[in-house]
This record gives structure tokens, sequence and C-alpha cells, in this order.
């Protein structure tokens, strides 16, 4: 039994981004009236995501997305089309009402080691250069979501590594780093 597909992103290969890169616009994929989305920074953190959360093309057992900041993002066009997908996740996504693609995703709670951070995903964009996905987290949750069976995932996780996106079933440790370090200052564990 082969892996699915991962990502039609990345299953022909991962493609380098574009230093100096500086943003571009987002787009859902409605026929007319796409909302619109200017991010003015290139993405951090691009990953493939395994979660059930995240919105992820027909066919792909991952989304692709990455981290830029709030306030470098706007939207520029067609706002009133957007709804948030569930308003009691830690992540509000932003959906277009019309297509049911994701557009953004917002965390409003100040306390998340995460605030100040917008979720995105890059294949949205008609632009490229966007930072190129750099690791694969919530690999077992592909499971959940249906995009694997139990017995694919070896074949799953040697087809990350081939395309150079190590797998975690949790975040890389940069970011759980990050998460632990945040939680450790707020209790007092560390100054």
């Amino acid at each position: 039994m082969s892996a699915p597909s991962i990502h039609p992103s990345v299953d022909q290969g991962v493609k380098k981004g574009t230093a100096g890169f500086s943003g571009g616009t987002l787009q859902c994929r409605c026929g007319s009236d796409k909302v619109e989305v200017r991010v003015d920074s290139n993405v951090a953190h691009n990953h493939a995501c395994g979660c059930t959360k995240c919105w992820k093309p027909e066919g792909a057992a991952f989304s692709v997305v990455g981290v830029v900041p709030r306030d470098k993002l706007a939207v520029t066009a067609n706002e009133g089309k957007l709804s948030i997908v569930d308003e009691k996740a830690a992540i509000q996504r932003h959906a277009c009402k019309a297509c049911g693609t994701h557009l953004y995703g917002r965390i409003e709670n100040k306390d998340h080691p995460f605030y100040g951070l917008d979720f995105i995903h890059v294949e949205l964009s008609p632009e490229s250069g966007w930072e190129e996905p750099r690791f694969a987290a919530f690999v077992s949750s592909i499971i959940e979501g249906g995009g694997a069976r139990p017995e694919q995932m070896d074949d799953v996780r040697a087809r990350l590594s081939e395309l150079g996106l190590p797998p975690y079933d949790c975040l890389n440790p940069p970011l759980m780093d990050a998460i632990a370090t945040h939680v450790a200052k707020r209790s007092g564990v560390l100054q």
C-alpha cells in the first residue's frame, strides 16, 4: 500500500522560496467576487499539517500552513463573505461562506503562545516565492481525518522524509520549545 497524496504543492517535490520575498495576496476559490487578503510579509514556520481542523484541498492528506504577523494581514476584498468556522477553536479560521476556502486563522486569546500570528495557506496566492514547507506536524492525525489508514503510516512518514519534511506527531522542536518557554515565563519558572 502506498502513501496517499501529501498535498498538491509538494507531491512533485518541495519548491524552495525566494530570499527576500515580502508577501502577496491570497484569494478564495470562488469564480468571481473573490475574497482577497493582502499579506505584507513572507510566511514563517511553513509546514504540512495533518490536524483535523486545517483546510486541505480535495484529496490531500495534509494542509500546508504557515504563520505571518497579525499586523501584516488585511482583508482587502469581499470581507463580508468570510465567517468563522468554529468560534470555540483556539485558531479561529476565517473561511469564505461561498466556496469554503480558509483564508486565514487568527488566535484571539492574548495568553496563547502564538497570539499575534495569523495562519495562512500560501497555495491560495497567485505569487510565487513564499517560504517552502520545512516539516510535517500532527502526522498521526491524518488517520483521524480519513487521510490515511494506519497501515499506510510507514509509507506516509517515508514519503514526508523523502520530500525533506521531517515528520512529527506534534509541532517541530523549535515551536514546541517556544510553547514551553511561553508557559514557563507565565508560571514564573523562567524570568
